[in-house]
C-alpha cells in the first residue's frame, strides 16, 4: 500500500521542508547556540533570587514596612541558642559569654536589632530548666542578601567553648539550609538521571545516535531556559528554584518530544518514504502534536502568574521558556539532524509487533467498557480517597533532614522553652488614640499568648508582670508611634497558628491596630494563595479545553480529557495526604510528617503535573483523531491509536517518572513530595487512565466523541491546525460508526 500523504502545504509541512533544505545551516546555528546558551546560562544561579513568605498588599506586609521605616526593625530572623556547659545560664561566666556574643552580633553591619536574655532576664528567652537561653537578631536585607551573608556568618557564630555551646537557628537559617540542601540534591539527582536516561534510551531505540539526539533535545531546552531566566532576572525578580524546574521539565519534555518525533520518522521510513519526505511527514504529524502538547503545558504553568508571589511567577516563566525551547528543539533542530543522520537513527531490523498487547487490551476494554472502566475508576477513587482528609499547614524546620543544625536548634527551642519568641507577633496601632496598656493587657489574655511586651512593661494573663525593661525605648519610634510584641507559647505554635493570628487581630482591630510578624505573614500568604486557587484551576481547565478543541474539533473529548486528568491528579493528592501528611512510609522515605501539607506545594504540583499528564492525552488523542480522519471508524481508530502510541507513551512516561522519582531521595520534604507525586501521576495517567478509562469512555460515547455544534465546527474549520490529508472516503455500503460498534462488540 502506498504511504499516506501527510505533507500537504500546512505550516508545519512547510517547516519540515525548510529544515530538510537548510539542515546544515540549522545544525551549525544550533551548535553555536548550544555553546552560547551554555556559557550564559551557567551563571544563571548567581542572578536569581530567593523569596520569603510575603503576600503583597496584606496587613502583615504593611506592618513589616512600618516596623522597617519607623522602628528600624522587623522579624527576628536569626536565633542563637546558647547552652551552658556547666551550671546554668545565670552563672557569671555563661552570662558574660552571652553578653559578649550579643555585642559581637550587634557589631555586624547587616544586623539592625539584637535582643538577648541577659539584660532584662526575659522569661521568654530562657529555657524551663535554665540551661539554655536565646540571642535574637534581625539580619537586614532581602532573602538573597541575608542568606548569602549567613553562609559565612553562621559558621563563625557556631562554636563550643569551655562555658557555652552556640547553635544557629531562626527562620532565615532554616530557609538558607533548605535552599542549600535543595541545590545539592538537584545536582546529585541530575548526575544520576542523565546517564540513566541515556542508557534507557539506547535500550529503547537500539541506536546510540537516536538516544544522543533525544537527550540533546532536552539539554538544548534546559540551557535555553536557564539563559532565558538569567535574562529575565535583569528586569524582574526570578526565584532560584525556577532553575530547578527548568532542569526537570526541560529534560522531561525534551525526551517526550524527541521520542515522539523520532518514532514517527521511523514509522514513515518503514512505510517506504524517502528520508527527506519522512522528516517532513514527521514534522507535519508528530510536530503538530508536539505544538499542541507544548501549548497545554505552557498554559498550565502560565496560570501561576495569577498569584502575586514572584517565586510562583518564576515557575511560570520557567514553564513557558521550557515549552518554547523544547518545541523549537523538537520541530526545528531535531528534524535537521534527522535529515543528516537519519540513516543512523532508523531501526536496525524490521519492527516487531510490539503494539499487539496494547491493541488486544484496547479491544478487550471496548468489548466490556462498563466493567473495565468501572473497575479502573473504583481503584483510582480508592487511591484518591485520602484527599478528603487534606489539611493545609505552615512550613517549619521539619522540611529539613534530622540532624541539620537549624532543625536541631528549632526543635531544642520547641522542646525546652515555654515560649516561641522567634515567632513573635507585632501589633502596631495606626493612630495615636490607642490605649497601649489596655491593649497589651487584653492581648495577654488571648489563649496561646505567653506575654505581651510594650513600652508600658510586660503583661501576662491580663496583668502587668514587670515594668519597662532595658529595651523598652525601642518599642516607641522617634515619631511617637508604638508597637507591642506578642510572644506566643510553644503549644500555640504547634497548633492552629492561623487561629491564633485571627484571635490577636480580632482584639487589635477595634483599637485601630494592625498585626504582623512571621506567623501573620505565613497566614496571609496561605489565605492569598487559597483565595486565588479557584481562579487558577478554572483558567487551566478552560484554556486547555480550548486547546484540545482546536486539536480535535470535538466538544466532548476535551471535557473527558479534563475529567480524566483531574482523576489522575486526585490520586496524586491522595497519595500526598496518605504519605506526607499522615506519615505512612515516612521511615522508608526518610522524613518527619507534620500532619499537614504546605499549600504552595500542591498548587505548583497541580500546574506542573496537569500539563505533563495532558501531554500524553494530546499524543494519544492526536493519533486517534488521525486514524479516525482516515477511516471514519471510532473503535478501530482507538485501537490503532493505542497500538501505535502506547509503547512509546509507556517508555516516555517510565523515563519521566524515573526522572521525578529520583527526587524522592532528597533531604528536603517538598522535593520528596514533588518527586513522589509527579512520578505517581505520570504512571497512573499512562496506564489505567490512558489505556483503560480512555478507550472505555470513547467506546461508550461512540459517534458523540466527534460532535461539535455547527458554530464551533465552523470555528474549528477556520482555526484548527490541520496537517493531514483529508480522510479517505468510506467504501460504498460501509456501516456508520454505531454499526461498527454493533458488529464488533455486541
Amino acid at each position: 500500500m502506498p504511504p499516506r500523504d501527510h505533507g500537504g502545504q500546512g505550516p508545519l509541512a512547510r517547516l519540515g521542508h525548510f529544515t530538510v533544505r537548510r539542515s546544515r545551516a540549522i545544525l551549525l546555528a544550533a551548535v553555536a547556540l548550544l555553546l552560547g546558551l551554555g556559557a550564559y546560562g551557567a551563571g544563571a544561579q548567581d542572578d536569581l533570587d530567593l523569596a520569603r513568605w510575603d503576600a503583597p498588599g496584606t496587613e502583615s506586609v504593611a506592618v513589616q514596612e512600618t516596623l522597617r521605616d519607623e522602628f528600624g526593625t522587623g522579624n527576628p530572623n536569626l536565633a542563637l541558642l546558647v547552652t551552658a556547659a556547666r551550671g546554668d545560664i545565670d552563672s557569671p561566666r555563661v552570662a558574660a559569654a552571652g553578653r559578649d556574643l550579643a555585642r559581637e552580633l550587634a557589631a555586624h553591619p547587616m544586623v539592625t536589632d539584637v535582643t538577648s536574655y541577659w539584660p532584662g532576664r526575659d522569661a521568654a528567652l530562657r529555657s524551663r530548666d535554665g540551661d539554655r537561653a536565646l540571642v535574637l537578631a534581625r539580619l537586614e536585607g532581602d532573602a538573597t542578601e541575608t542568606r548569602r551573608e549567613l553562609a559565612d556568618l553562621s559558621p563563625e557564630l557556631t562554636r563550643t567553648t569551655d562555658d557555652v555551646t552556640v547553635t544557629v537557628g531562626g527562620q532565615e537559617e532554616v530557609s538558607r539550609q533548605v535552599s542549600e540542601q535543595a541545590a545539592e540534591d538537584f545536582l546529585t539527582a541530575e548526575a544520576i538521571i542523565l546517564p540513566t536516561v541515556l542508557l534507557l534510551l539506547i535500550l529503547i531505540y537500539r541506536r546510540t545516535v537516536a538516544a544522543l539526539l533525544t537527550v540533546g533535545t532536552g539539554l538544548l531546552s534546559v540551557l535555553g531556559t536557564l539563559a532565558g531566566l538569567r535574562l529575565l532576572a535583569q528586569v524582574t525578580e526570578v526565584s532560584a528554584f525556577a532553575a530547578n524546574l527548568a532542569l526537570v521539565l526541560g529534560l522531561g519534555l525534551g525526551l517526550d518530544y524527541g521520542l515522539f518525533l523520532i518514532n514517527r520518522y521511523r514509522e514513515e521510513r518503514t512505510a517506504g518514504r524517502p528520508r527527506e519526505d519522512a522528516v517532513t511527514a514527521a514534522v507535519a504529524t508528530a510536530g503538530r502534536t508536539i505544538v499542541f502538547s507544548g501549548a497545554t503545558v505552557a498554559v498550565s504553568l502560565a496560570t501561576l502568574l495569577v498569584f502575586p508571589f514572584f517565586f510562583l511567577a518564576s515557575f511560570a516563566y520557567a514553564g513557558i521558556l521550557v515549552v518554547l525551547t523544547a518545541v523549537v528543539s523538537a520541530v526545528v533542530v531535531l528534524p535537521a539532524a534527522l535529515a543528516r543522520l537519519g540513516h543512523r537513527v532508523e531501526r536496525p531490523h524490521p519492527p516487531a509487533a510490539t503494539g499487539r498487547f496494547w491493541h488486544r487490551t484496547a479491544h478487550r476494554v471496548m468489548r466490556r467498557p462498563l466493567a473495565a472502566g468501572g473497575a479502573a475508576l473504583a481503584l483510582l477513587l480508592l487511591a484518591a480517597s485520602p484527599l478528603l482528609g487534606l489539611r493545609f499547614g505552615l512550613p517549619d524546620q521539619r522540611t529539613l533532614p534530622e540532624g541539620t543544625s537549624s532543625r536541631v536548634a528549632s526543635e531544642t527551642i520547641r522542646d525546652h522553652f515555654a515560649a516561641e519568641p522567634t515567632d513573635t507577633l507585632f501589633v502596631v496601632p495606626t493612630g495615636t488614640a490607642a490605649d497601649v496598656p489596655a491593649l497589651a493587657a487584653e492581648l495577654s489574655r488571648v489563649p496561646g499568648v505567653f506575654h505581651v511586651v510594650s513600652a508600658a512593661g510586660t503583661h501576662r494573663d491580663g496583668a502587668l508582670a514587670a515594668g519597662p525593661g532595658p529595651g523598652s525605648s525601642a518599642l516607641t519610634s522617634p515619631g511617637g508611634a508604638t508597637r507591642l510584641s506578642v510572644v506566643p507559647t510553644q503549644r500555640a505554635m504547634d497548633g492552629d497558628v492561623p487561629g491564633l493570628v485571627a484571635d490577636v487581630r480580632a482584639i487589635a482591630a477595634p483599637h485601630g491596630a494592625e498585626v504582623g510578624g512571621y506567623p501573620a505573614e505565613t497566614t496571609d500568604f496561605r489565605a492569598t494563595l487559597l483565595d486565588r486557587l479557584p481562579l487558577v484551576a478554572a483558567l487551566i481547565l478552560l484554556v486547555t479545553c480550548a486547546v484540545l478543541f482546536l486539536l480535535t474539533g470535538s466538544v466532548l473529548l476535551p471535557l473527558k480529557a479534563t475529567l480524566l486528568n483531574l482523576l489522575s491528579l486526585s490520586v496524586m493528592f491522595g497519595a500526598l495526604v496518605w504519605i506526607f501528611q499522615d506519615g505512612n512510609l515516612s521511615g522508608l522515605l526518610g522524613f518527619t510528617p507534620t500532619g499537614s501539607i504546605e499549600p504552595s506545594v500542591p498548587v505548583l504540583m497541580f500546574c506542573v503535573t496537569y500539563g505533563l499528564s495532558m501531554d500524553y492525552e494530546v499524543f494519544l488523542l492526536s493519533r486517534i483523531k488521525e486514524e479516525h480522519d482516515r477511516t471514519g471508524d471510532t473503535p478501530r481508530a482507538v485501537a490503532d491509536g493505542i497500538r501505535r502510541t502506547a509503547p512509546l507513551i509507556t517508555a516516555a512516561a517510565g523515563i519521566l517518572a524515573l526522572t521525578f522519582a529520583v527526587y524522592a531521595t532528597s533531604g528536603v520534604v517538598f522535593l520528596k513530595e514533588l518527586g513522589v507525586g509527579a512520578a505517581l501521576v505520570i504512571a497512573t495517567d499512562a496506564t489505567l487512565v490512558r489505556l483503560v478509562l480512555l478507550p472505555a469512555t470513547m467506546r461508550l460515547a461512540g459517534r458523540a466523541n466527534w460532535w461539535a455544534p455547527a458554530p464551533l465546527a465552523r470555528l474549528h474549520a477556520r482555526l484548527g491546525l490541520r496537517e493531514n490529508a483529508a480522510p479517505a472516503p468510506a467504501a460504498p455500503g460501509t456501516p456508520p460508526d454505531d454499526g461498527v460498534l454493533r458488529r464488533e462488540y455486541v
